[in-house]
């Protein structure tokens, strides 16, 4: 399995730019297929957005698309998330999730490595 770090959380005013990294180490990251969620105070965790391993496919919420892009650079054994636009609603602690060989998967259940977390603040 593979060790996830997340970084790049931290307070940002609404309309400004912010890119999340989750960082792997363990084994090559290139046939993971990893997701971001996020979850709020007081509230459940919710899906952002997911790549596959292949990278070809992708899935994100409803209320991010448009706004937040995932991408995947397996060189670096990677995974970002491009947040633009952010909006105060989209504060939350954000984690990134992955399993080896996975599609897109919009469901948590669907991942088996999980990383720490990082707090992403958005004031307006």
């Amino acid at each position: 399995q593979v060790q996830l770090v997340e970084s790049g959380g931290g307070l940002v005013q609404a309309g400004c730019s912010l890119r999340l990294s989750c960082a792997a180490s363990g084994r090559s990251f290139s046939v993971y297929g990893t997701g971001w969620f996020r979850q709020g105070t007081g509230k459940e965790q919710e899906f952002v957005a997911a790549i596959s391993w292949s990278g070809t496919n992708t899935n994100y919420a409803d209320s991010v698309k448009g706004r937040f892009t995932i991408s995947r650079d397996d060189a670096k054994n990677t995974v970002y998330l491009q947040m633009n636009s952010p909006k105060p609603e989209d504060t939350a602690v954000y984690y990134c999730a992955a399993r080896q060989g996975s599609g897109p998967g919009t469901s948590g259940s669907v991942y088996n490595c999980w990383g720490q977390g990082t707090q992403v603040t958005v004031s307006s």
